[in-house]
């Protein structure tokens, strides 16, 4: 029998902040415990650091410069071909819960049941970060609120879902939550508890640390942890743990002020680095850990690959199945990093701080390895790190004359993945106009319909 997935995502928790990762003092025993019982790799990348080109690429397993969302706010083609597709053809029951971000500027407005790209149960909303009183719609697209905090409700319509098993078929169920994003400290007050700002501690790469920020952003990691937890104790219960590909993930990580920036979309670790802790215990062992990349147009053709189902011929990324059981020991060696279309810097401030930092947020491609981070911008080569000596990427190498051989080695590996998917390091008004967008001057889609929290 096929074995089910149940796919779970926050937004912007970068895996640093992590109890397990041990670079930060944040409180997540449920992910801690998740982790020895299954599988981490180590360097997971978001390799379009935003949400909406994630999310496609997620579901896609195809790079934001193919499938077009190059910035939040773009529809994904309604003839893409999706994991729910895939799965929902295999026989697979579908489930989507939370947020979507993949159907347009209007991010109030209900996903038709066409654009949902093979998801039937729905409880979802476009775009929401009201945690307390988050809107969603339904199977039927009827308007809904989500009671209390809306990841805890989430939560509790996904445990409905899992408890709704008995019919025997295989199921895929998506499980997306708005935390721990912006605005960080719409949290139970418990959670914020558990935390002094004063206490915090941090990172060395890190010369203004926004405290109060930082303070909520751990509540509301430490209070995902206990909803994950509710959700892998309801899978023991039903005895579908040793049946259950378990993804615990996100989307892209948060700055938080490391190297005097914020938010998304920078090629630091923080910012590209985010938790992938994966259970099936069939095909993997309890307590591996993976050093090679994984990026993310590399999951749908992996968890495929894991149910023993066929990748469709569209997908770029690379089924890592066979490495992760064991029966291959050939990864790739690196994965590619982009930023196509960067937009507006604002810092905690809600104050534009464009073009403070080395120029702009710029337009980039790069490299991950497992050890090495290489990026290079319009103007040339720009940042070279050996993330095992300096995980900090408190120094850059890029101008060091005995790296030279490793930089010329990154450039090679970084203009391979581009070839192979057609990209080039282009100014972001090249992929205006190939994909007909119309922005403003933050370089965001135009005529945006959003709630009082406006930041992707």
């Amino acid at each position: 029998m096929k074995p089910n997935i149940v796919f779970v995502f926050a937004d912007q928790l970068r895996a640093s902040s992590l109890g397990f990762v041990g670079e930060e003092a944040v409180i997540t025993p449920n992910i801690d415990a998740l982790a020895k019982r299954g599988a981490v790799f180590t360097t997971a990348v978001s390799a379009t650091p935003i949400c909406g080109p994630y999310r496609g690429s997620l579901l896609t397993g195809r790079s934001a410069v193919s499938t077009g969302l190059v910035l939040n706010d773009i529809p994904l083609s309604a003839e893409s071909n999706t994991i729910g597709k895939t799965l929902k053809g295999e026989g697979y029951r579908t489930a989507y819960i939370g947020k979507w971000h993949l159907d347009g500027p209007d991010r109030l407005a209900p996903v038709p049941k066409e654009r949902r790209q093979g998801f039937d149960l729905w409880a979802a909303a476009n775009f929401e970060h009201n945690y307390r009183r988050s809107k969603y719609f339904d199977d039927l697209d009827q308007p809904k609120v989500w009671t209390g905090f809306d990841a805890e409700a989430q939560t509790d319509r996904a445990i409905e879902f899992l408890n709704d098993s008995e019919r025997g078929d295989p199921f895929c169920l998506f499980l997306s939550w708005g935390p721990p994003h912006n605005p960080y400290r719409m949290v139970p007050q418990s959670y914020l508890d558990m935390y002094e700002p004063e206490a915090l501690t941090p990172r060395p790469n890190c010369p203004d640390m926004p405290r109060e920020d930082l303070w909520g952003y751990y509540a509301q990691t430490s209070f995902l942890d206990t909803l994950l937890g509710r959700i892998i104790k309801t899978i023991d219960d039903l005895g579908l743990f040793d049946r259950t590909i378990l993804v615990f993930t996100s989307d892209h990580g948060d700055m938080h002020g490391s190297h005097g920036v914020y938010k998304k979309q920078w090629p630091w670790e923080e910012s590209i680095r985010v938790p992938f802790v994966v259970s099936y215990p069939p095909a993997i062992a309890a307590g591996s850990r993976f050093q090679f990349p994984i990026s993310v147009v590399d999951i749908m053709p992996t968890l495929l690959g894991l149910a023993g189902i066929r990748v469709p011929d569209s997908v770029e990324g690379v089924d890592l199945s066979p490495c992760i059981g064991g029966r291959r020991a050939d990864p790739p060696s690196s994965v590619l990093l982009m930023n196509p279309c960067p937009s507006t810097v604002i810092d905690p401030r809600g104050e534009d701080i464009y073009p403070t930092f080395q120029g702009r947020r710029m337009e980039y491609r790069g490299v991950r390895t497992s050890r090495h981070t290489y990026v290079r911008t319009l103007e040339g080569p720009w940042l070279l790190y050996d993330n095992v000596d300096d995980p900090y990427q408190l120094e850059n190498l890029i101008d060091d004359p005995s790296r030279r051989s490793l930089r010329e080695e990154c450039d090679f590996l970084m203009r391979g993945h581009m070839e192979r998917i057609g990209d080039e390091l282009a100014p972001r008004e090249f992929y205006y106009a190939k994909f007909g967008l119309e922005v403003n001057q933050r370089g965001q889609i135009k005529n945006i319909v959003q709630n009082s929290y406006p930041d992707g």
